[in-house]
């Protein structure tokens, strides 16, 4: 078992099923993994490593049938109860001991799976980026120094670093999503008061959404359908239409999606020709898109930070704040510092009026399947957020801060990567009470209908194909697969025993990979699952000096995959040291 994606729910349970894995053998390596990572501020605390594997050891797989997350390892976020291990916001100032686990947290044990522990996130829930904690600041794995996105931030590190299958978020602002798009996972972030609140920290109370990130929507959907429901312990839980342990399956032709009109504040690490991209590659597929103006859902987003609802989220803090100032990061305290001011007739007023946004957003989006929008216009270094935490705060949440206070519920999805090699994300939202359609689109737009297999375990309409080069997302040949269906299954790399050339004078620049019998490396590929009615077109695309063969991958499986005549590697450049394609590219520029 190795890379994030072994650890999705369907590759987990099919090999426990057929023998080939156990509860305990998926524990221990990713136990493993964690001491390996050391302490990157990605945990808080860690459930007491004896007690991981004891649990593991304790489950039957004769009940894989009734207990549909049965050996699944997840982690949950420190502003969520786990009787047993302390809960802090990311404040030890703040921290208690729990009587008794969150209700989600019991369900998601009762149906069988793993706690590791308790990660990271903004203090109080309060920030997008992922570096306002004591208990340090975790990156995208992404590298580079780049931000994870919080507030959910060691949340989405802990699932996009294969530390865990699934793990639990809060989404006030955009905390579930900023990050899933930052680190490559999906983030499923519900209407309003469909899986209970009680027993987390509140946030922003009346806005406060538990949320799931995972490496799949499958994984999300099927997550999403164990928590949902009813609590008469949460006032604010809400009868909403469920959602089902399978995304439905919706056909993009004739799809109709709003997308915003103008989108302001494009970073500079390729994010507008990514979204562009994106969405050139949903119309290729039937989808209709319908420039919106978004003047009015923007204008209602800046009212979470900028407006009464400060004044809800200072509640939380108002007693420590009181007490003991210092114990509440200076970021935070400088943000809740209008809150005391605002008074009763402002939060009335304002409620009000965005009762009013909330349904005239509605009436908008009623004509469509989804609103679709980048979920994050740009990202930032640590650095650049520890200069300006306040700014860049603000433009990681363009289209997110307004969902919960219009109502809405949304999906995160990753959307490839820009030509800067990071992850760029989408979002679509719709009215509260659609989660379960909106689960069903984001599998559309993704590609990931028709299953999640892992590699090497294609249907036998569909051929498994890795690539390495010029058609890995955010190259120039990406379209090819795009516009031929093609849909991301994996990102991993070959076996150690190959190594990389940069081929002389190819338009545009490609690599051949040779295999040897010693002094290989692993080299980075990405693996799409090709409907088998388009294996002949896109091999019609193919030229010499490259073809299609089969590649070994780290794992041990064998998958289609690009090879390279060999008479074209002699004086070709041995790039192997970079470990793959896009590292040299980056290291050229």
């Amino acid at each position: 078992m190795t890379g994030s994606a072994r650890l999705s729910v369907e590759v987990l349970r099919r090999g426990y099923r057929d023998g080939s894995l156990t509860p305990l053998e998926v524990v221990d390596e990713v136990l493993d993994r964690i001491r390996r990572r050391g302490q990157d501020g990605t945990w808080i605390s860690l459930v007491d490593p004896g007690e991981v594997r004891d649990r593991a050891a304790s489950l039957d797989l004769d009940q894989l049938d009734a207990l549909p997350l049965l050996g699944i390892p997840f982690a949950v976020k420190d502003n969520v109860d786990v009787a047993g291990l302390e809960t802090t916001a990311a404040c030890p100032g703040f921290a208690y001991a729990p009587e008794r686990s969150a209700l989600l947290v019991r369900r998601l044990l009762d149906a069988g799976a793993i706690l590791v522990g308790k990660t990271n996130l903004d203090q109080f829930a309060t920030g997008l980026n992922g570096t306002r904690s004591p208990y340090g600041v975790p990156e995208s794995v992404y590298g580079n120094g780049l931000i994870s996105g919080g507030s959910s931030s060691g949340s989405a590190v802990a699932v996009a670093a294969g530390l865990v299958t699934f793990a639990i978020g809060t989404d006030t602002a955009g905390s579930g999503r900023v990050p899933a798009a930052l680190n490559g996972v999906v983030g499923l972030k519900p209407s309003i008061g469909l899986i209970s609140a009680d027993g987390v920290v509140p946030a922003c109370r009346s806005l406060d959404c538990p949320s799931v990130f995972s490496l799949t929507v499958a994984d999300s959907a099927l997550v999403g359908s164990l928590i949902v429901g009813p609590d008469p312990e949460d006032p604010l839980s809400r009868r909403l239409p469920t959602v089902g342990a399978v995304p439905a399956r919706l056909a993009l032709d004739g799809a109709r999606f709003a997308v915003p009109r103008t989108v302001e504040d494009w970073g500079t690490r390729g994010e507008r020709e990514a979204w562009e991209e994106f969405c050139a590659g949903l119309v290729s597929r039937g989808a209709v898109l319908v420039p919106l103006d978004l003047t009015d859902f923007l204008d209602a987003g800046r009212e979470l930070y900028g407006g009464a609802w400060l004044a809800e989220r200072h509640q939380v803090m108002a007693e420590l704040l009181a007490k003991d100032p210092e114990a509440v990061l200076p970021v935070i305290r400088t943000l809740m510092a209008p809150a005391p001011a605002i008074t009763g007739d402002e939060v009335f007023a304002a409620m009000a009026a965005m009762a009013r946004r909330r349904v005239a957003a509605h009436a908008v989006l009623d004509g469509f399947d989804a609103l679709l929008t980048p979920t994050c216009t740009t990202t930032f270094t640590v650095g650049e957020v520890l200069a300006d935490p306040i700014v860049t705060n603000e433009r990681l949440g363009r289209f997110t801060t307004f969902t919960n206070l219009l109502d809405l519920c949304a999906v995160a999805v990753p959307a490839g990567l820009t030509g800067a090699g990071i992850p760029f994300g989408v979002s679509l939202q719709a009215a509260a009470g659609r989660d379960a359609q909106l689960l069903g689109w984001a599998a559309a737009v993704t590609g990931e209908q028709g299953g999640t297999d892992g590699p090497g375990d294609p249907d036998t309409t569909e051929l498994d194909l890795a690539v390495v080069g010029a058609h890995l997302a955010g190259m120039p040949l990406h379209r090819d697969l795009l516009d031929r269906g093609a849909r991301l299954i994996a990102r991993t790399t070959t076996s150690p025993d190959y190594r990389l050339f940069a081929l002389p004078d190819t338009i545009p620049p490609k690599p051949g990979l040779r295999r040897v019998v010693a002094g290989g490396a692993a080299i980075e590929v990405e693996v799409y699952r090709l409907p088998a009615a388009q294996i002949g077109s896109f091999l019609a695309t193919v030229r010499a000096p490259l073809g299609l063969g089969e590649l070994s991958l780290v794992d041990g499986s064998r998958v289609h995959g690009f090879i390279c005549e060999p008479v074209a590697l002699d004086g070709a450049r041995d790039v192997t040291s970079h470990g793959g394609w896009r590292a040299y590219l980056a290291a050229l520029r």
